[in-house]
């Protein structure tokens, strides 16, 4: 009889504890977690282990160990996607009966499958915000000369990330990397994602899980075009005239305010010398959580480290500093100002937001609460507002989109409530 056995690179006795000889099907309750699940073509439970949520799905042994490794060359490229833990093989049932081979992985703490986001709470400007991440993901993902082959919202997880989202990639399963995709395989990956996203759109209308205003066929071609403006802006060659060198430094400002880095650029002059031609050889996403974690340590995603810096630079103007050395400034914001808005939050809500969104919150709500009265109000007093009217709304492991429609509050708190949904440029 074959024996069990875990392969991962970093091994937990733990896992050994796990009903590994039932199908995970019939894995009782007490040893599951209840998160909400996307669809998956297998099937995949949350357990807590250690401290930890992962997520286990049974595949066959040749497919679990492929999309382990497939997992594990993603994460070294800084691929936004899941943490693989280990593949579980040699299971057998306490008939002797074999079972399929199991792949874990870390679950995505504060991320929701997008069934979750999308209800009726869901508004076109929060809908273009999930396409518009996965169009950011998908970039990536073939910037590094990965192929999924398998784009579509049940296989990504979503992370608020200031006003906007973060996707993150779960399944690898149909995935290759290769040297550098041709356009025929970009191509190919976007018309999959385009009927994938119009078929799942379409599943949650059936449902009546989708807003009825929402087009699901101009949603799905909105990914494509958004995908391809990205890439050209990313990508494209830009000519200019040899007199305006300082159009270099502005496409470097550009691609920076994406939040890309730009490690590598191609410069040509033609032979006459009258024209100059500048094309990215070297893009790397994290521009703004790069420089915040080099300020302050703090490890967060691009848009909440691009709101953070904000507020860094208007609290160094505010106390006239801007000669100081950036990091002491930026160590005294962390301790003065940061630090102590977030632990004015009472410990048990904290854990309903991770501290960058929650501070990025907190500086909305003071932003609508100082316009609401005519004066700017003092952050003790938008702790305590944003506690009492926002805050204590939100279910765990739930973004505010996802609630049930009871759930919502009523009244004046109700106009933050959706002011926090809008786009930036929405916001009256």
């Amino acid at each position: 009889m074959e024996q069990l056995k875990i392969t991962s690179a970093t091994p937990n006795s733990a896992l050994l504890d796990l009903p590994w000889r039932l199908p995970l099907i019939d894995w009782p309750a007490d040893v599951l977690a209840a998160l909400p699940r996307g669809i998956s073509r297998h099937v995949v439970r949350f357990v807590r282990l250690d401290g930890r949520v992962l997520a286990i799905k049974e595949i066959s042994q040749d497919v679990a160990f492929r999309e382990y490794g497939m997992l594990r060359q993603l994460r070294k490229l800084e691929i936004p996607s899941v943490r693989p833990v280990g593949v579980v093989t040699g299971r057998t049932s306490d008939s002797g009966e074999p079972l399929e081979a199991a792949l874990v992985t870390e679950h995505l703490a504060f991320s929701l499958p997008y069934r979750s986001v999308f209800s009726q709470w869901l508004r076109d400007e929060t809908a273009n915000r999930l396409i518009d991440a996965l169009a950011v993901l998908i970039v990536r993902l073939h910037l590094a000369g990965f192929f999924w082959g398998d784009v579509s919202l049940s296989n990504t997880l979503f992370r608020r990330d200031a006003e906007q989202f973060a996707a993150y990639l779960v399944d690898a399963e149909t995935g290759a990397l290769h040297r550098e995709l041709t356009r025929g395989q970009r191509e190919h990956d976007l018309e999959i994602a385009r009927v994938n996203i119009i078929g799942e759109l379409m599943d949650l209308a059936a449902g009546e899980l989708l807003d009825s205003e929402i087009d699901e066929v101009a949603f799905g071609n909105s990914l494509v075009d958004r995908y391809r403006d990205l890439w050209e802006a990313l990508t494209g060659v830009e000519a200019f005239a040899a007199d305006e060198r300082w159009r270099v430094a502005a496409r470097i400002e550009r691609l920076n305010a994406l939040g890309f880095d730009v490690g590598e650029l191609d410069i040509t002059t033609d032979i006459d010398g009258t024209t100059v031609r500048i094309q990215p050889q070297v893009v790397d996403a994290g521009h703004h959580s790069r420089r915040l974690l080099k300020l302050t340590g703090l490890d967060v995603q691009d848009n909440q480290a691009r709101r953070l810096l904000n507020d860094l630079d208007s609290y160094q103007a505010a106390t006239d500093r801007q000669e100081d050395d950036p990091q002491l400034v930026a160590h005294d914001w962390l301790q003065n100002v940061f630090h102590p808005t977030v632990r004015a939050v009472p410990r048990e809500l904290r854990r309903k937001l991770e501290p960058a969104q929650l501070y990025h919150e907190i500086l909305d709500h003071r932003w609508f609460i100082s316009e609401q009265s005519g004066h700017d109000v003092p952050m003790p007093e938008t702790v305590a507002s944003y506690v009492k009217n926002v805050l204590r709304y939100r279910p765990d492991e739930k973004a505010i989109l996802g609630m049930e429609p009871g759930d919502a509050p009523e009244g004046p708190e109700a106009d933050y409530f959706h002011y926090a949904a809008a786009e930036p440029g929405d916001r009256d």
